[in-house]
C-alpha cells in the first residue's frame, strides 16, 4: 500500500462545518465551514509500481519548487510549475495532488474534486486523496460521501490518524443533524438535550 511518511501528514484545516475536518499533504482535516490554509509534503513512501517518476532529484527538485511557490502564495505560478511538471509525468500522483491542493486554495475546488476522483480512480490503493476527497465533500454538505471516502481511507491505512480523527468529527456531526431533526420532530425528552450537549461543538 502506498502511502506517506509522518512528516508528510500536514494538515490543510479546513475551517469547521461547525467543526469538521483536514486536508493531508497527500492528507486532509473535515470542515466546518471552509478551506482554510495549505498542506505541505510531497513524498510517498512507497509508489504503486504503475505510477511512472522520474529520478529523485529531479522530483524533489520540482514538489519544492511548487510548495515554495504555494508557501509565498505565489499560486498562479505554481500551477503553472505544476501544470509543465504534468506536462512530462502525466500520472505523478503526488504532483497531481500538490495540483488539488493549489486548485483547492483558489478556490476551484469544483476542478480540485475531479483531480482527486482521477488520482483515486488511478490510485485506488493511495489512502491520502480519499481524504482530502472527504474534506471537499463535507465542505458542500455531502456528509454520506464524506463518510464513504474517509472509511475508503481508514480501511486502507488502519493507522491513518488524520482521517480517523476526521471519521470521528464527521461521526459526531451526523449524530448532532440526527438529533436536531429528533428534536424538530417534537422529541424533547432530557436524555435528547443530553445528547446534543454532548457532541455540539
Amino acid at each position: 500500500m502506498a502511502r506517506l511518511p509522518p512528516d508528510c501528514n500536514l494538515l490543510l484545516s479546513v475551517s469547521r462545518m461547525s467543526g469538521l475536518l483536514h486536508f493531508s499533504r497527500f492528507t486532509s482535516r473535515l470542515p466546518g465551514a471552509l478551506i482554510a490554509g495549505v498542506l505541505f509534503g510531497t513524498s510517498l513512501m512507497s509508489l504503486p509500481a504503475h505510477a511512472q517518476t522520474p529520478a529523485p532529484k529531479l522530483v524533489g527538485d520540482a514538489y519544492r519548487n511548487v510548495e515554495r511557490l504555494m508557501a509565498t502564495h505565489a499560486y498562479a505560478q505554481a500551477l503553472t510549475a505544476a501544470d509543465g511538471y504534468l506536462a512530462q509525468h502525466a500520472t505523478d500522483p503526488q504532483m497531481r495532488l500538490l495540483k488539488s491542493r493549489i486548485l483547492t486554495v483558489t478556490g476551484k475546488t469544483a476542478e480540485a474534486k475531479a483531480l482527486l476522483q482521477g488520482l483515486v480512480q488511478d490510485y485506488p490503493e493511495i489512502p491520502e486523496p480519499y481524504n482530502n476527497l472527504a474534506a471537499l465533500y463535507a465542505a458542500e454538505g455531502d456528509l454520506g460521501m464524506a463518510r464513504e471516502a474517509l472509511e475508503t481511507a481508514v480501511r486502507l491505512h488502519p493507522r491513518y490518524a488524520i482521517a480517523l480523527e476526521n471519521l470521528g468529527d464527521l461521526y459526531r456531526r451526523m449524530a448532532l443533524d440526527a438529533y436536531e431533526r429528533a428534536r424538530a420532530a417534537g422529541i424533547s425528552a432530557p436524555t435528547l438535550a443530553a445528547k446534543i450537549r454532548a457532541v455540539a461543538p
